[in-house]
This record gives structure tokens, sequence and C-alpha cells, in this order.
């Protein structure tokens, strides 16, 4: 058999489109002129050197030639994308797929229009599923679900997502960041509301924002609330009273929770909405908590200060007073211990230097300094109560085993240029070394204390510098926190984490060429007598001649006549392979077959010319 030869005019595309976007900084020197497929090279190329609207006019430049070629228009919808027209690019991408149903870099297109549209991800993820199915080699189509599913909070799915594009392309800069964020379980400002539900997110937001307002509002009021009746009660011996009056404050609470009430939309999805975000219903629940805290308190008042003692009353003025406090804390132990920030790591230094994963790095690293920190705090807690200084002796695992992990994971230069910028996440690592080293020699001799100076009570003064170095390690980060917060800077808190889209060096998938067809193999396809299509039924291979090949598009697409045994195996794998032969050669048409009334549309992925051997081949066989 001869050699296989790509399609002359779609290799020539390729091989322009390449180095194009290998010479940002090439001009053309002369007009594209009339050839549409040139136009579009010329916007790919202005796409990649950041200038949207030149590349916007060029693709419409290649739509005005070729109105039926598809390529034009997922380069236009990728322009008005960049310019933050997205309903404009969200048309121009659905004109690509009724142009060509088959392309999976328009389905590819469409998909990342509509994630940026307010209730386009249930089409985005069909869209990106159809991609999948379509070009299951190609990592885009992954990449696309993965940032889908992580929108969501399908951390799972992301993460076997990003996994598989990085199985078919290891250096893809969007998969390696985006997966780090999977697996530190990231989640977007709105956590509330799913974007595939059919509610309109500005419902389910003005629903959130009024009844954190209540919450809010009824643990304020209710504080306040304490402070005065306890004042009244046991300061000026006002007790019926301040009984009284105390009560009628929850007359308040009554009129707080109609208005806010009144300001929430959608009450059907606020079940929903509480199940899909924890700390709106840590909020809501708090909320509850003190007011029932408060009517306790408020039954066991007591009448002068020896009742002070009475353990109902002091445990519900706690829990109305420092309920704030008490949420703040379990929530940044909670989001410390969420994740994996070392594997997160990993994915982040093997990035290469993008500005997202530097960026998402500082915020894991600040998060395995967390843990550090907490898990000292709560074994110099366990050790005070409990009045069992042996057990501080467990402090030396703390950093033994943040510096393997970090060695494990191969992370160790990252943590060298991330230090370098950032000084007081240099400090912190130093300083919980520090406490973890005290803390162990608190627990090896116990009860030891300098004359002069405090002591923790079971851990001597050992235990005292211990904490001395934990606070300096809050400290570090309220420094770098408030740095953040005065210079409008991203801060060392998840909320700073951000997804990834810059693809780096690389090609993006729905901006690389239509596979052109040759006008040889166009005319071979039209009157040729010897096609046959491949397929995959029940996972074996099946072929099937071709009753007619009713016409060959502009763009390349081939309509066709088959059987109805081909109908249902595209219908379960719409990749098949239509074979064209000719007297000179015979082409191999790769692609994907999409029903389209009484014919099968098939768009190319790509198109090989194979020549027949010549005599002296034969003659050599």
């Amino acid at each position: 058999m001869g050699s296989d030869i790509e399609d002359p005019d779609h290799a020539r595309d390729q091989d322009r489109y390449r180095a194009g976007n290998h010479a940002r900084d090439h001009v053309p020197h002369r007009s594209p002129g009339t050839d549409p497929r040139s136009w579009c090279l010329l916007a790919a190329e202005r796409l990649e050197r950041d200038r949207p609207e030149a590349a916007l006019e060029a693709a419409r430049q290649a739509i005005e030639r070729d109105p039926g070629g598809e390529w034009g228009h997922r380069l236009a919808s990728l322009a008005l994308e960049r310019l933050g027209r997205d309903a404009e690019a969200v048309a121009a991408a659905r004109e690509a797929v009724r142009l060509a149903p088959g392309s999976w870099t328009a389905r590819l297109r469409l998909g990342g229009a509509l994630r940026r549209t307010p209730d386009g991800w249930r089409e985005a993820w069909a869209e990106a599923r159809k991609a999948v199915a379509f070009a299951p080699e190609e990592p885009d189509p992954h990449v696309l679900a993965g940032d889908l599913a992580l929108l969501r909070g399908d951390h799972e799915r992301a993460v076997a997502s990003y996994q598989a594009a990085l199985r078919l392309s290891r250096d893809h800069p969007i998969a390696r960041v985006n997966l780090g964020l999977a697996l530190l379980c990231w989640e977007r400002p709105r956590t509330h509301h799913d974007p595939a539900w059919d509610a309109d997110h500005r419902e389910t937001t003005r629903a959130r924002r009024a009844l954190d307002v209540w919450s809010r509002q009824v643990r304020v009021l209710l504080a306040v609330a304490t402070v005065v009746v306890t004042a009244a009660a046991l300061g000026l011996g006002l007790h019926r009273e301040a009984q009284i009056g105390g009560a009628l404050v929850l007359g308040g609470v009554v009129a707080v929770t109609v208005r806010q009430a009144g300001r929430v939309p959608v009450w059907s999805r606020v079940p929903a909405m509480l199940h899909r975000d924890l700390w709106f219903t840590t909020d809501a629940v708090m909320a509850l908590a003190v007011v029932g805290a408060y009517v306790a308190g408020l039954a066991t008042l007591p009448a002068d200060v020896d009742g002070v003692r009475d353990g109902v009353w002091a445990g519900a003025c706690g829990i109305v007073l420092l309920n704030g406090v008490a949420a703040r804390a379990l929530r940044l132990l909670a989001e410390a211990w969420r994740g994996r920030p070392v594997r997160a790591l990993a994915q982040f230094a093997a990035a290469g230097p993008v500005p997202a994963a530097r960026r998402n790095a500082d915020v894991a690293l600040w998060i395995l300094a967390g843990r550090a920190w907490w898990a000292l705090v709560l074994l110099l807690s366990l050790c005070v109560v409990a009045a069992q200084p042996r057990l501080a002796l467990a402090a030396a695992a703390v950093p033994v085993a943040v510096a393997l992990a970090v060695r494990r994971g191969g992370v160790t230069p990252l943590l060298r240029a991330t230090s370098r910028r950032d000084r007081p996440l240099a400090l912190s690592p130093a300083l919980l070394a520090v406490a973890a080293l005290l803390l162990a020699l608190a627990g090896a001799a116990p009860g030891r204390v300098v004359a002069g100076l405090p002591a923790v009570p079971a851990l001597g003064t050992a235990g005292s510098a211990a904490c001395v170095a934990l606070a300096g390690a809050a400290g570090a980060f309220a420094v770098r926190a408030a740095r953040a917060w005065w210079g409008g800077a991203p801060g060392p808190w998840r909320s700073a984490l951000i997804l990834c889209e810059s693809r780096g060096r690389r090609l993006p998938g729905d901006a690389s060429p239509s596979p052109g067809v040759s006008d040889a193999v166009r005319h071979a396809a039209t009157y040729s007598r010897s096609v046959v299509l491949a397929y995959t039924q029940q996972g074996c291979p099946r072929a099937l001649a071709v009753s007619a090949v009713t016409s060959v598009s502009a763009s390349g697409e081939l309509r066709l006549i088959a059987g109805d045994e081909a109908w249902e195996a595209v219908e379960r794998d719409p990749r098949v392979v239509l074979f064209v032969g000719d007297p000179r050669f015979w082409a191999e048409v790769r692609g994907i077959a999409v029903p389209s009334g009484d014919v099968l549309r098939i768009t190319p992925k790509r198109v090989l010319v194979r020549e027949y051997p010549g005599r002296h081949q034969a003659r050599a066989r």
C-alpha cells in the first residue's frame, strides 16, 4: 500500500496556524485577499497576540467570503467573548454548530461560550459531553467538562475529567491548575446556587442576602438585649422589669423575621440552597439557637450576683454573646482541613509559570500552615484541659509530617520561591516549628517553671513560650491578611483561589482550523461508486456500502444516504470513517456522523489521502 498523506489543504492550514502561534510578533506583509481560510489564520494569530478587536474584524472578513465556513464563526465567537460580548459570542458559536453539527471544535466553542451566561450551565454541559464523545482523544473537551463540574461543586467528577485531559497532554496548564483547585475543594462565590437550576441566580442571591440579614439582625439584637437585661437585673435590681422588657424584645425578632421573609422571592429553593451551602445553613441554625438560648437565659435570669453561677444562664449568655466568634473559628478550622493541599501544590508546581498557579500555590501553602497551627493549638488545649502534659510529646510529629508531605509532593522548589515573595509565609513555618519543639520539650519535662516567668498549667514555662510562638504565627497571618486588605491584593484565604483560563503556548482547541477537503477528494466523494462507511457496532468494526453521497459542502461536510444499521450505530458511537475510491488514489475521511432528516451529515476530523502502489511496488510484492 502507498504512503499516507494528509489532505494538503488542511495540512497547509495547520502548519501556518502553528507557525503563527509560535511567532506571536509576526505581522503579515500582505492582505489575505479573497481566501477565507487565510483570513481565519490571521484572526487566530491576532487572538494569540491578544488583539480581539482586530481578530473580530478578520473573522468577519472570513465569514463574508465564506458564510458556510464554521471556522470563521468560531473565531468570531472567541473574539466576542474576550470583548465581553457574551450574548453575541453564544450566537456566533450556535451558527458554527448549525453549519457543522459534528464538529467537536464547534461544540467546544459553544460550551465555552454558554458557561459564561447566567443560565447556560445545563446546555454547556450537554455540549461538553458531545465534544468529549466526538473527540475523546483531545484534552480540551475533558478540560471544559472538568471546569463545568468544578463550577457546580462536583469535585470528584472534575478531578476525573482533568486527569483524563492530562493523560492526553501532560503539559496542559489549565488542566493542571484547575485540578489543583478541585483537590482543594474550591467553591465559587455563589455556593448556594446550583448552576444547573432553572431558577435565576439573581433571585437565589436575593434570598440568600435576605436570610443572611435576618440571621445577623436577630443575633445582634438579642446580644444587645442580653447585655441590657443583665445590667438592669444585676446592676439596678430590676429583675422583674428586666424580664418583661426582655420578653418584649422577642416582638422585635418577630418583626425582623416577617420583614426579611417578605424579601425572599423563591422559598421553594431555600431547602436546596441550605443543602448546598454549609455556612449558609450554619448561620440560619445559629440564629435559631440564639433565640432558644435567649429565651432560656431570660427564664433563668438571676436576681442577684450570687445567682450568676447558674450553669443554664451562663451557658445561654455564652451562646448569645459569643456565637459569632465560635462560628468564625469553626469555619477557619473546617476550611483548613478541607481538601488535599499537598497534591494541589504538586499540580501548581507542574503547571509552570502561570499567574493563576502562583496565586493558588500561595493560598495552598497558607492552608498547609493553617493545618499545622490548628494541630498544635488543639494539642495544647487537650494537654491543658486533660492535665496530661505527656500528650505534648506528639507535637514533634507535626513539623516532621509537614516536611515529609512537602518533600513527597515534590514542591520544595515552589515553597522556596513562594517564601521569597511572601515574607510572612516564610516566617510562619519557622514559628510553628519552634512552637512544636517547645511543646515537645514541655511534654518531656512537665511542671518545670522558671522563676519570674508565666507558665501554662501542667506545661511550665516551655508551654508558655510555645503559646508565644503560636501567637506569632497567627500574627504573621494577620499581617499578611491586613496587607492584602489594605492594598486590595489577593489574601491568604480560600476566596483568593481562582480558575485558570490561560493555555500558555498551547493551541486552543476551539480556535484550531477545521479540516478542509481538497477538490480532488470532493470530486471523488461525489461521483465515485466506491464509497464505504465504517463504524463500530457492539464493540466490533463494521463496514457498509453507501448508497449515495448527496453533496459535499464548502466546509467539507459530507451528506450521504446509508442503511438503518448505520443510523443505529452512530446513535451509540458517532465516530465513523468514510473510504472513498478513485482511479488515482483513495481517501480516508475520519469524522463524526450526525443524523439530519433523511441523510447522515459527516463532519471531517481528519482527511488522509492514500496513494495506490505503483507497478514496481506490485512486482516487488
